[in-house]
């Protein structure tokens, strides 16, 4: 990155004053992250109070982190030109306008309105958080650990989610979850605007709308095709929407290796390293994502705990998750990168594993002790992975692939919640078996999910718990699958990644990279 920074510069200012600004961004991610997974405890009580159909509920679930996941790329494009601090702190107010609109939806399309435009301000933010923390931590090591911090609030804070929406939904209604919202964004613009420094990159290149348009063309058909085939209404559309989504693709492609400053480079993707550690952040997010989104229900529906026993049982996922920011250095300088990342991901397909044995036992401790490997392997994982995402490239594209790391991890919580909550949906519908008494718009609704069994066959203890046990069912093999997936993750880190012993310092954000590259870097640097 070749930008100017403001006057207050990290070489002006105190260490008081950096690891301040710090925690301001740290909370700024830690906010985006909790977001994306706060309503898993809160989807029963929206479904009692909104009646969405299951499609809506996912909707209302994932469309959060597919919009910031499409608009992070053109955001930071964005900030590049207006300021990175500037458009953090205009993303901060209009998060806070759309957080008060979710909070009093007065039905699902409301609320599926309101957590796009939540998505859309989170994608202002996210950017900014990690391109500042470069500019102020000029140091290799005091860097490290900055970024070490700001990866253990991104994992932590999916985990996090159901237990901040557990205790607020003990005693307040479903809208507190978003309302909360409030007194961090305050927090976070008072401290903002006092301790962040300003930086942009003073040769940015042209903004691109078409790029964004395409790069969403790619995405959106392909999420809209996974909810299509799991609601059982696959048909032309699906055709189509997968076609157009091909098509977005490769025209996003071809676009980016043309335009003279393209949003994204795709060259980068030509280094094996890079794809893996991309991948790696990708998947370790899909896994926990998607697990913790029906985990949640699992535990109110079918354990019948109240929404704050549900969301203090999934604390041993945070807390793991965060605990994994000690070993990361151990392993690192032990097994390598690629081995360290491997083995978290082996040790986070164990814990899935071992929840699917354990979700049908009656002794509820057991499941959660499966939570700690998972969340512990995770949070390994997304720490490394970060790391490893920009340690393979060289400094001049180090904002590049930034960029991209925090793509794929939003990307991974939106497709996690769609994909395996899709999965979750259909099993859970070819595996139940109502008694025949069950008929009609009852059993339609039975059909739809458990959290609409509950609601209408509250009198009818056995067809409960036929739903009840169809859910348990879909959650396991859904579970395993997720497991499946994370194996597959850690042969490719063990392949693709190389195994340095050393964390790679971020590249200094002063740093001029040679004339020849220049062009190619500056667009894209955060």
């Amino acid at each position: 990155m070749t930008g100017t920074m403001s006057t207050t510069t990290s070489s002006t200012m105190s260490t008081l004053r950096r690891w301040a600004a710090l925690a301001v961004l740290v909370g700024a991610v830690l906010l985006l992250a909790i977001d994306a997974t706060v309503l898993y405890l809160a989807v029963p009580a929206l479904t009692a109070d909104l009646s969405p159909t299951a499609t809506q509920v996912l909707w209302i679930g994932d469309i959060y982190s597919l919009a910031l996941a499409g608009l992070l790329v053109t955001m930071g494009n964005l900030a590049d030109r207006i300021g990175r601090k500037r458009l953090l702190l205009l993303g901060a107010t209009a998060f806070g306008a759309a957080s008060a609109l979710a909070a009093f939806a007065p039905s699902a399309e409301v609320l599926i309105v309101a957590r796009l435009l939540l998505g859309i301000a989170g994608a202002t933010i996210m950017p900014s958080t990690l391109s500042l923390i470069r500019s102020i931590f000029t140091d290799p090591a005091e860097r490290t650990r900055a970024i070490a911090l700001w990866s253990a609030a991104a994992a932590s804070g999916i985990a996090l989610g159901p237990v901040v929406g557990g205790a607020l939904l003990e005693s307040f209604w479903w809208g507190s979850v978003f309302l909360i919202n409030l007194p961090v964004i305050a927090v976070v613009l008072i401290g903002g605007a006092w301790l962040l420094p300003e930086s942009r990159n003073p040769a940015p290149g042209r903004f691109d709308l078409l790029s964004s348009a395409l790069s969403m063309l790619a995405l959106v058909p392909f999420v809209l095709t996974v909810k299509q085939i799991a609601g059982g209404s696959a048909g032309l559309g699906t055709v189509l929407a997968i076609a157009a989504g091909i098509l977005g693709g490769v025209l996003f492609v071809r676009r980016q290796r043309r335009v003279e400053s393209p949003m994204i480079e795709v060259d980068l993707f030509r280094n094996p390293a890079f794809s893996g550690a991309v991948l790696v952040n990708f998947t370790s997010v899909f896994a926990l994502s998607g697990v913790l989104f029906f985990f949640s229900q699992y535990l109110q529906l079918a354990r019948h705990l109240s929404p704050l026993q549900a969301g203090i049982a999934q604390l041993p996922v945070a807390l793991a998750s965060m605990a994994a920011v000690l070993l990361v250095g151990f392993l690192l300088a032990r097994l390598g990168r690629g081995r360290a990342i491997a083995l978290a991901l082996l040790i986070g397909a164990a814990g899935l594993g071992l929840l699917a044995a354990l979700e049908s036992s009656e002794q509820l401790g057991w499941v959660l002790l499966a939570l700690v490997p998972l969340g512990l392997g995770i949070g390994i994982a997304e720490t490394l992975s970060v790391d490893a995402v920009v340690s393979a490239v060289r400094p001049a594209k180090a904002g590049a692939a930034a960029s991209v790391a925090e793509t794929a991890y939003e990307l991974g919580v939106a497709l996690g919640i769609a994909v395996l909550g899709s999965v979750m949906t259909v099993l859970y519908r070819s595996g139940l078996s109502l008694p025949a008494d069950v008929t009609g718009a009852v059993a339609a609704r039975a059909q739809d999910s458990l959290s609409s069994a509950s609601a209408v066959l509250a009198d009818h203890a056995d067809a409960l718990a036929a739903a009840e046990h169809a859910f348990v069912s879909a959650m396991q093999v859904t579970t395993l699958i997720a497991a499946g997936v994370m194996v597959i993750a850690a042969v490719i880190a063990f392949t693709l990644i190389p195994d340095t012993r050393t964390a790679a310092p971020a590249a200094d954000p002063r740093a001029t990279p040679p004339a020849p590259d220049t062009r190619a870097a500056e667009p894209s640097a955060r």
